[in-house]
Formats: structure tokens, sequence, C-alpha cells
């Protein structure tokens, strides 16, 4: 008997079981990502976004849709990510994905996904693809995880490594994920968006990922 699984309902167990991911923690941006110094326009940038976000944080949870249209899609244009060459989809359907066991099927949708188009392979650290999972203000980044790593699993085998990101609009947590027997998830210090030296870190990272 096929049993039927929603991607928004799994837990990590879940994850591990299904498709034996092993976790390893990284406490550097820099192992993977060149940090560039940001100027002074884009610091007061993230500044306007950082308190025009604070002020819907202020007033009362913020809606998964508010994470996206407010600090996400204004991050993901002040790092560069808005261009042909980059190909942004939203609320996309996922493939059906067959697990290993044969009796087992996962559904869902992914929130933001951003492929670069002009991918010619040349490195494992150069930007094929960012997923970004979204939760609401009141549930803590980290529960996105579960479905950042299934909707990666579904691409490994045609990429050499998928940066994902998982957040509730004022924390941001990165992972790395790349294949192999088993695959494996790089996990990045949570970065928050309403502390001034994170939140110009989070725009150097998004930085980093989208060069």
């Amino acid at each position: 008997m096929t049993t039927t699984l929603d991607a928004s309902n799994l837990t990590m167990n879940n994850v591990y079981s299904l498709f034996h991911f092993r976790e390893q923690l990284n406490d550097s941006f820099t192992s993977l990502l060149a940090l560039e110094p940001l100027t002074e326009l884009e610091c007061q940038e993230i500044l306007k976004i950082r308190e025009v976000f604070r002020s819907y944080y202020d007033a009362g949870k913020v809606t998964e849709g508010q994470v996206r249209l407010l600090p996400i899609a204004q991050l993901l244009w002040l790092s560069g990510f808005y261009q042909t060459t980059i190909n942004i989809t939203l609320e996309e359907n996922i493939a059906q994905i067959d697990v290993a066991d044969g009796n087992t099927i996962i559904q869902g949708r992914m929130d933001i996904l951003a492929v670069n188009r002009a991918h010619k392979g040349k490195g494992i650290n150069t930007f094929v693809m960012l997923l970004i999972e979204t939760k609401n203000s009141t549930v803590n980044a980290l529960e996105g995880l579960p479905q950042l790593l299934t909707y990666a699993y579904q691409r490994l085998e045609e990429q050499p490594g998928i940066w994902g990101l998982t957040t509730n609009g004022l924390n941001y947590q990165f992972v790395y994920i790349q294949p192999g027997n088993p695959p494996t998830y790089q996990l990045f210090p949570e970065l928050s968006l309403i502390r001034p030296e994170q939140s110009m870190q989070l725009l150097q990272v998004l930085k980093g990922i989208r060069c």
C-alpha cells in the first residue's frame, strides 16, 4: 500500500529516515563564501528593511506572505538576484517524490526557488540554486528545515550543491546541501534581521551566494 505524505508535515526524523541526510555544523560562512564589505547605500537600505519589518513585527504576527513580500523580496533585490540570468518562481508545486522504499510518495510546494540559468558548472561554490522556505513570525525558522531538505533532495542528483534558507522574517537559517552517500547539509549560524551586525552579514551572505 502506497503512503502519500505532505512535505509540510514532515519532521527531521522523517527526513533522516526517508532520505538519510547527515548534518554537519559549520560555524563560518567564509568557508564557502566570499563576504564582501557593504557599500554605504547598502547599509542604509538594510536599515530600512529592518525598520519596516520591525514595525510589522511589533504590531503582531507577520504572516508568511508578508515575510516573502517585506524582507525577502527586498533582500533578494538588494543582493542582486533580480537579473535576466536568474529565474525566480514563487509557490511552485514540487514534482512528486518517490521515496526509495517504494511505498512512499511526497507532495508539496516550495515557497521561493531561484535558479541560475547561466551556471556552467564552474565549481562547487558557484551559485546554482537557492531554495527559500518561509514561515510566519511566530514559528521558529528552523521548523522549515524538513521541507527545505525534502525539496532539495529531489534536485541533488543534477547539482553539485544547493543553498537553502528557511526564515520567519526575523531569523534566517542558511544551509548548504550536497549529494552523496549519504547526502549532507551544512548548518550555519542563525542570523537575526533586527540585530544590526547580523543584518549586515545576512545581506553579505545573500550577495556571496548570488556571486
